[in-house]
């Protein structure tokens, strides 16, 4: 019997038999199997953020390669990877129990090198139509798209009480990408990386030379290591495999909408910040190189993500998202006092780094929080609206709700990295400052902590978590 149930366990690439929450199964086979996977997930997500997000570094840099564009038409370059990424994980929400974890995960990664190889040669004729880069923006939201499918994918392989700590390192880890892009890009723009297939660098008014060509590049050979590694180390889960149909139950939940609007909130506002910070930076302290400090928000963003799901796990989801919504209205209030005004034309540029790094830092903390806090509620509320479904049944079902919540609710905050970098071109070109937008941030933060405590954080909310 022990070797039929051990050779149930596996079918090629498929895990027959997956029981996480069996603790000798999660002992002695599941644990290993998890790992490889997460493992596999989070450089193949890092390289999707680090292409999704690509452009915010570009941006910066194509006016002086003789790119003669506004400052909202730059704006919009910024912005068009997150509309578009956000509209696709719509979609990719829903790929992994169609498609399994390991084909998906290929072919979305694969589909990065579009962009990447995109942008590497456009940057290098001026004569490129700005209609061009428009597309290759919103084809950058392919990395965008794979957060969703990713996150969906790791919840299936985790037990309920390490799914939110695995969650938050693939998602923690993943969301570096942002960081390594920005840390990595001004630095390979600097050199002929590639040698003449690369193609030749720009020359500067001050003498100095830029490969631009490199920001899309260089992602190239990584892209096609981690696909490779995907398709021949990933695993697919028989269990998880569903229809759009039977996945398309979410929609009926109250939750689903409730968390869709808190992750907005974490989530939302890491990358629409990551995605604004570069260009926002360089419109209010012109004189400060941004791009020696940009990648630090990211980084702090995706740093406290992945070392926080524990607190979360341990004190609660709920709780833990209230605090740290507090925290984020008093960040915000923060930048607005250091900004160039009237009464300070230079503004403080150390007083605002160091309230968006608290921002960051504080973003991070949440996007562990809310994904801690969906298989919580799911589990809460699925047998309250499935009374019939019982043991294994019932636990599927939580599993496969949970995921695709996990993956739709990531859909809906990405439209942060759209409207974000928008409100502040946005206000800038109404106002002439970023004020107004970064007031309606912080008077949203209020109607997450509002809502968070209504349903989650407070003695005797409907649900506890």
């Amino acid at each position: 019997m022990a070797n039929a149930d051990t050779h149930l366990h596996k079918s090629g690439h498929t895990m027959i038999d997956w029981r996480p929450e069996d603790p000798q199964f999660w002992k002695e086979r599941g644990h290993a199997v998890a790992t490889r996977n997460l493992w596999i997930s989070i450089p193949n997500l890092l390289l999707a953020f680090s292409v999704w997000m690509v452009w915010s570094v570009v941006v910066a840099k194509l006016p002086a390669i003789g790119f003669d564009y506004t400052t909202g038409q730059l704006f919009w370059l910024a912005a068009l990877p997150g509309l578009s990424g956000a509209t696709l994980r719509i979609f990719y929400s829903f790929m992994i129990p169609i498609f399994g974890g390991r084909l998906w995960t290929t072919l979305s990664s694969a589909s990065l090198l579009l962009p990447a190889i995109g942008i590497g040669y456009s940057v290098q004729n001026p004569e490129t139509p700005y209609v061009v880069f428009l597309a290759l923006a919103l084809m950058c939201g392919f990395g965008g798209g794979n957060f969703a499918s990713s996150m969906a994918n790791i919840a299936y392989f985790y037990p309920k009480k390490t799914k939110g700590n695995a969650l938050a390192l693939n998602a923690g880890l993943g969301n570096l990408g942002v960081s390594v892009m920005q840390f990595v890009v001004p630095m390979v723009i600097t050199a002929g990386v590639f040698g003449a297939i690369g193609g030749e660098p720009v020359t500067l008014a001050n003498g100095s030379q830029l490969w631009i060509q490199n920001a899309g590049f260089i992602w190239v050979p990584f892209i096609v290591v981690s696909a490779l590694a995907a398709w021949f180390g990933m695993n697919d889960i028989a269990d998880a495999k569903a229809s759009f149909s039977e996945q398309s139950i979410i929609f009926k939940r109250t939750h689903n909408w409730i968390m869709c609007i808190l992750y907005t909130g974490t989530f939302g506002s890491f990358i629409g910040y990551s995605a604004g910070f570069p260009l926002l930076m360089k419109t209010q302290f012109p004189d400060v190189n941004v791009l020696s400090y940009a990648f630090l928000g990211p980084l702090v963003g995706a740093l406290s993500r992945a070392g926080t799901g524990w607190i979360s796990d341990k004190f609660g989801g709920g709780r833990v998202t209230f605090w740290t919504f507090l925290g984020m209205i008093i960040s915000v209030w923060g930048v607005l006092q250091f900004l160039p005004s009237e009464a300070n034309a230079a503004g403080n540029f150390w007083g605002f780094f160091a309230c968006f790094m608290a921002l960051f830092f504080l973003t991070g903390v949440g996007n562990a929080s809310t994904f801690q806090m969906i298989p919580t509620i799911m589990a809460h509320q699925v047998p309250i609206h499935e009374p019939h479904l019982k043991g294994d049944n019932l636990r599927k079902q939580i599993e496969r709700e949970s995921a695709a919540i996990i993956a739709f609710t990531s859909a809906i905050a990405a439209y942060g990295a759209f409207f974000i970098p928008k409100a502040y071109g946005t206000s800038i070109s109404m106002t002439g400052a970023p004020n107004g937008a970064l007031w309606a941030f912080l008077y949203f933060y209020v109607i997450c902590v509002v809502i968070t405590w209504i349903f989650y954080s407070r003695k005797n909310a409907p649900v506890s978590c």
